[in-house]
């Protein structure tokens, strides 16, 4: 009886971090059945002569949440060998969700997330209402990559608590309520739970996301549904200074690691210019927690964000910005950027930002609609500032008005210092993610950083050694979030699989515009070179670029028995 599939002659780099080896791979039934030297019938061979065969990508931090109803294939994610993906982070989500408040839940990710709602209204299917429900969808639709769901915080509060969930903390018995629903999702194989603390999280009509207003006794009580289930982990965006550590945020970190047990990671730690040593120094003071196996999650790509004050998603952690987020038109938010006391307070607030400090010399005008303004593109805020004679605070706003908030600003922000993201991403105890896949689709696209970590860290700079990168974004993932089957190649294992060209593998530096969202909205994506064959459940999904027609991805449920 042949097998389903074999790989033959292929450099194996299995992801451990074991030094690559010449092996063939028989795969059956979804899985990995033998590795060696093998003699064996198979319904389908892939010659991987010179290829490096390696187990799926697995990316942490996603935001697919809408995404996965309109797009099975969960592109750009799987474009880049990524087999994968954890979405529910942030604490914003889409479930549990009733009919009624459908609105509060696209709005939050219309803001926090940097979602059109445009694209959500016509693409998000609400054929579910409860978590679990959820869950089940996505399986029945049909996912070309494997999906595991964390619950985010925010609608399982304002399920229980209505609107009030966006302006306090819960009372005893509606955080009992809320643990329980929390119980039922983790028992449905959710792999854990998310939240946010930091100020720029605004959701619905500008409110604080509802997660944000959990006390400290929620979730005390939350992390114990967790210690109780012995499985799934949390995932908290923590700090308020990009790659800082308060002591205030120390203790909240201390709080859900001790009273769950559990793993926790937090965002982020970026590597600032302003502060080059911040993200090192975190890591020190972390320690005690780090040898919990909490983690925090580190990018692999520069972050370089394109932007526009429609949604002005940069700035919403400053309290001058808060009064534009809301449900507004276009016209609404054109006369509150004009008004010049609004503008005095947040040039005021700005010079307080470290990161944004130098905001007027790093952006640039990267696209502008109206002819007029088209000689400003790629201009520096203050070179087109002195060329007018004004402020650069009133031209920033000036250029955004004059093109009806349609003006995009391009930003290199975090991240650019190559040698100290190289030390960064390579330290054991720092997790590599935050791609934000399916979020800020018109800002930034980071879902390829694992082409992009192949390609230009481990060929082009050598900075790091093909066998430690892929365990890195393979194994070591997998076992944070508890995926015992998955992130590694080796019998019995599931059978996800990329096949790649270490000679050409990687993504462009620069995403291209696309306008593929539901209602033609538009979002930033790149493309993978070199990836060969992308083999999901021992089906293969992708052969040169090209879909198969499969859907062989899962829901995976943490904490339930490995179907064999």
């Amino acid at each position: 009886m042949p097998i389903d599939l074999l790989i033959s002659n292929g450099t194996v780099v299995d992801g451990t971090g074991a030094p690559a080896y010449r092996a063939d791979i028989a795969i059956d039934q979804g899985r990995i059945v033998e590795i060696g030297k093998l003699n064996l019938n198979a319904k389908r061979i892939i010659d991987a002569d010179g290829l490096v065969v390696a187990p799926g990508f697995i990316d942490p931090h996603t935001h697919y949440d809408a995404q996965i109803c309109w797009d099975p294939l969960i592109t750009c994610s799987s474009w880049h060998g990524v087999t994968t993906v954890i979405m529910g982070n942030c604490g914003v989500g889409l479930a549990p969700c009733r009919p009624a408040e459908r609105d509060v839940a696209a709005w939050n990710l219309v803001h926090v997330e940097a979602i059109p709602y445009k694209v959500l209204d016509k693409g998000i299917t609400w054929d579910w209402e409860t978590f679990p429900e959820y869950m089940d969808a996505a399986q029945r639709r049909g996912v070309g990559i494997n999906v595991g769901f964390l619950a985010a915080l925010s609608p399982f509060r304002h399920w229980v608590m209505g609107e009030e969930a966006m302006g306090r903390a819960a009372t005893e018995t509606e955080a009992v309520a809320i643990g329980n629903m929390l119980q039922e999702t983790m028992a449905a194989g959710a792999f854990g739970f998310s939240l946010t603390v930091m100020p720029q999280h605004v959701g619905y009509k500008g409110l604080p996301l509802a997660c944000r207003l959990a006390s400290h006794d929620e979730l005390r009580a939350y992390a114990k549904v967790l210690r109780g289930a012995g499985h799934g982990i949390i995932e908290i965006a923590l700090t308020r200074q990009p790659s800082g550590l308060s002591e205030q945020e120390y203790a909240l970190l201390d709080l859900l690691s001790s009273e769950s047990e559990r793993p926790v990671t937090w965002l982020n730690l970026r590597d600032r210019d302003d502060a080059p040593e911040a993200w090192s120094q975190t890591l020190e003071k972390a320690t005690p927690l780090l040898e919990r196996g909490c983690r925090p999650q580190v990018a692999a790509r520069p972050l370089i964000i394109e932007f526009n004050l429609r949604n002005p998603f940069l700035f919403g952690g400053m309290n001058s910005m808060k009064p534009v987020f809301g449900d507004k038109s276009v016209e609404a938010q054109k006369q509150f950027y004009a008004d010049a006391q609004f503008r005095h307070a947040f040039a005021d607030e700005l010079r307080r930002r470290a990161v944004l400090h130098d905001i007027w010399d790093r952006a640039r005008i990267k696209e502008a609609t109206k002819p007029e303004l088209k000689s400003a593109e790629w201009k520096s805020i203050r070179t087109v500032a002195f060329e007018r004679g004004g402020d650069p605070v009133d031209v920033f706003f000036d250029l955004a008005i004059e093109d009806d908030l349609n003006l995009v600003y391009m930003m290199p922000l975090l991240d650019i210092n190559e040698d100290r993201v190289v030390r960064k991403f390579s330290d054991p105890r720092t997790m590599i993610g935050i791609s934000d896949g399916g979020a800020h689709v018109d800002m930034l696209c980071n879902a390829g950083y694992p082409t992009y970590l192949l390609g230009y860290y481990a060929r082009t700079k050598q900075a790091i050694g093909l066998e430690h990168a892929i365990k890195r974004i393979t194994s070591e993932p997998a076992r944070f979030f508890g995926i015992s089957d998955r992130g590694e190649l080796k019998a019995g294992m599931a059978a996800d699989v990329t096949v790649f060209d270490f000679d050409r593998i990687g993504s462009p530096e620069r995403p291209e515009l696309r306008h593929d969202l539901p209602g033609g909205g538009r979002r930033l994506v790149t493309q993978a070179d070199g990836i060969e064959y992308t083999i999901v459940n021992g089906r293969v999904l992708y052969e040169q670029r090209r879909h198969t027609g499969e859907l062989p991805g899962r829901v995976l449920r943490s904490g339930q028995p490995v179907s064999r």
